[in-house]
């Protein structure tokens, strides 16, 4: 699964109320590998009813799997539009292609299919199930119902549609999911370190995430991450670390505070990084390292796109 997508979920996660909660779909989660890494959902209906929501929407658009884009070039297909719910997994490294995306939504399934085949696309029947796969037979598309469809490489596509009535993922997983699913508009679980995780060319730097992070960097103590936000006049998010142990744990927090002051001092007065310090608030629970943040909608937008206008131009170069 491209990398990009790795760093919108974690754009996701480190950002999460007063909206209804809502819970992943479980025909969603039984269609999901059961080796699966890296996990992330937006509730794509709620999104829509705020600018930040819109704007997480935007990049999940522009910096999405391999797969949707296929599906996108070859159909025309909006997830904005069709989309209620999007369940993204990868179970590859950070320079890895494979990966599923599996949406729930009203999905006019003859018209795509015949876009897709105009457009080059062929189909492959495969357990009873229709598949449009892209011209070099990579990626493909799969409606399992009118309001039901995956995408990725064909061979996690192949799996889904095996894994349709047989949910694979493991029950400390799927717990997981609907723990941050149920509270959040948009989440993302990484069942490894971050640490082992490569963002992709033109990502915004996060810290923790790389090869070069697990070099006597605090941020190879992690073990897990999970997190969320929520959508609304105010942006809040939400974050849980799981580190080796408990000093580990508040070296981490200690770590995170001190960060946020050198960016307030760096940003020599502007209101926003100001604003983003002050509202941090860190605690610990033994191992456990809660963070959250809460921010007004536009505020919390100029921040990200200060992060994007101060990446090095090499790196703007290569997301172009």
């Amino acid at each position: 699964m491209n990398a990009r997508l790795l760093t919108t979920a974690t754009l996701a996660s480190v950002f999460a109320g007063m909206l209804p909660a809502w819970a992943a779909d479980t025909q969603l989660l039984n269609l999901i590998m059961p080796d699966a890494k890296v996990l992330a959902g937006v509730n794509v209906d709620q999104a829509k009813t705020s600018p930040f929501g819109q704007y997480v929407l935007s990049q999940v658009q522009s910096q999405t799997t391999s797969g949707l884009q296929q599906l996108t070039a070859l159909t025309g297909f909006d997830p904005t539009r069709d989309v209620h719910e999007l369940l993204a997994a990868t179970n590859g490294g950070a320079d890895s292609h494979s990966g599923l995306v599996a949406a729930s939504g009203v999905f006019d399934v003859g018209r795509i299919t015949a876009l897709a085949t105009a457009h080059g696309g062929t189909i492959e029947l495969y357990g009873g199930v229709s598949i449009v796969e892209d011209p070099k037979k990579e990626y493909g598309v799969a409606f399992l119902s009118s309001s039901i469809v995956v995408a990725g490489d064909l061979a996690n596509v192949k799996g889904a549609i095996d894994r349709q009535k047989t949910p694979a993922l493991p029950a400390a997983v799927i717990a997981q999911v609907q723990k941050w699913s149920g509270a959040e508009d948009a989440w993302a679980i990484s069942t490894v370190s971050p640490a082992l995780l490569q963002p992709g060319p033109g990502a915004i730097p996060i810290p923790g995430v790389g090869p070069a992070a697990a070099k006597n960097n605090v941020f190879q103590t992690i073990q897990s991450a999970a997190g969320g936000v929520k959508f609304g006049t105010n942006i809040v998010v939400n974050a849980q670390v799981q580190a080796d142990n408990a000093q580990d744990a508040t070296n981490l927090g200690d770590t995170l505070k001190l960060l946020a002051s050198m960016a307030q001092l760096q940003a020599k007065g502007d209101p926003n990084v100001t604003a983003l310090a002050q509202s941090l608030t860190v605690s610990t629970n033994g191992s456990t390292l809660n963070v959250s943040v809460s921010l007004p909608d536009e505020m919390l937008q100029n921040i990200i796109k200060q992060m994007h206008r101060a990446m090095p131009p090499k790196r703007i170069a290569e997301k172009k």
